[in-house]
């Protein structure tokens, strides 16, 4: 086996069932990785997830600016997939939270979101890079932070000092004597806890799906002895089953987290009542 914990992978450890050695499990070392440039301990450094999110968003600019580039008004193939993309994050997500009206200036951010995240998910069922940027909650964190400042900008912008205040708080005269209770809930809520669950939601959901997916192809590897044989193929079944499960989580992820993203900024836009 790997002498370095963080470096273990199924095809690269020797062992298996009945060798005498204990089932290499998947941890939080499976999420540490070594800089590829500079030193850890500086905090000054770049390492596989870094490389991973740079690659994605090259991927994403250079697919875009390749398809609308020289638009046709009968598109090609890629203009086509393009188009389509676009189109379903603008009508399907965008205009159907925020409004056409007021929507339309925030459908570049969002299809821009949702690409990204989606593209970050992909690379766990990639191969060689084999591993969810957002499986770690620095990612989704920053992203849920730019939805932060962008509601609370916008929705002082709209209301002002004490339209903010009643739109955080949830204010609601018809609540009578709860009113207060109601509004110290909504008030943490909205300004504490609604950053910390957006980027959870995804963190936790991509973690999650990473690990069932390195514990199966793992198990795989390390049944494929004696009798254990028969074993690493149902293990081997249940990797291409998680596998198809978590392309379909992967895009369900990316789809949620800009449809919260409307979300907050429709209830930014919206009148108080």
């Amino acid at each position: 086996m790997s002498a370095d914990p963080t470096q273990v992978l199924a095809f690269e450890t020797d062992c298996h069932i009945f060798d005498g050695c204990g089932f290499p499990a998947p941890g939080l070392h499976s999420f540490l990785f070594k800089p590829l440039w500079g030193d850890a301990n500086s905090n000054l450094y770049f390492n596989k997830t870094m490389l991973l999110a740079l690659l994605g968003t090259v991927i994403i600019v250079g697919f875009f600016w390749a398809a609308f580039r020289r638009p046709k008004v009968v598109p090609g193939k890629l203009q086509m997939v393009a188009e389509a993309g676009y189109d379903f994050i603008r009508r399907g997500v965008v205009y159907e939270t925020i409004g056409k009206k007021e929507g339309e200036k925030y459908v570049p951010l969002v299809v821009s979101l949702f690409f990204f995240v989606w593209m970050m998910n992909l690379w766990s069922v990639i191969p060689v890079a084999q591993f969810p940027v957002t499986a770690i909650i620095s990612y989704p964190l920053v992203l849920a932070l730019i939805v932060y400042v962008l509601w609370v900008s916008l929705t002082f912008k709209r209301h002002g000092f004490v339209g903010f205040f009643k739109n955080v708080t949830g204010y609601d005269k018809s609540l009578g004597a709860v009113l207060p209770l109601a509004m110290v809930i909504e008030f943490f809520s909205n300004l504490l806890v609604r950053p910390f669950t957006h980027a959870v939601r995804l963190f936790a959901n991509m973690f999650a799906g990473h690990t069932l997916l390195l514990l199966f192809t793992i198990a795989s590897w390390y049944l494929l002895n004696g009798i254990g044989i028969a074993y690493a193929g149902v293990s081997f079944i249940m990797t291409l089953v998680m596998t198809v499960f978590e392309l379909f989580i992967q895009a369900l992820q990316a789809y949620v987290f800009v449809l919260l993203t409307c979300t907050y900024i429709q209830g930014a836009l919206a009148e108080n009542h």
